[in-house]
């Protein structure tokens, strides 16, 4: 009997050969890019709603979740984290580029 994970990618999780097939956890890399945050308002493809995106962070995992977290309750809002990019519900881009030069980060405005 072999089973599979339930996930989309059909990787063998378990044999009736050989028991438990262990599986090597990849590690979450941090992204590379030139050092600066970038904070831009984007509009498509969601209905005509403003969304703020930072990219850029130098961060992944729980942490980036843990300061979108942050920064959602600093603009009252709700939001998400995509692809390693904080998505911020509303046109928040002046006041996220303030709060993230005040945590240390080189952030910069970029798009409309």
């Amino acid at each position: 009997m072999t089973k599979y994970s339930s996930n989309s990618d059909s990787r063998l999780v378990y044999s009736t050969e050989t028991g438990r097939v262990k599986e090597e956890k990849v590690k979450d890399t941090v992204p590379q890019g030139d050092g600066s945050v970038r904070v831009r308002p984007e509009k498509k493809g969601r209905g005509g709603k403003v969304v703020t995106v930072i990219t850029g962070l130098p961060m992944t995992g729980n942490d980036l979740k843990a300061f979108a977290k942050q920064l959602k309750k600093r603009c009252g809002g709700g939001g998400a984290v995509k692809d390693g990019n904080i998505e911020l519900q509303g046109d928040h881009v002046d006041i996220m580029v303030d709060v993230l030069k005040k945590q240390g980060y080189d952030a910069k405005r970029s798009g409309g």
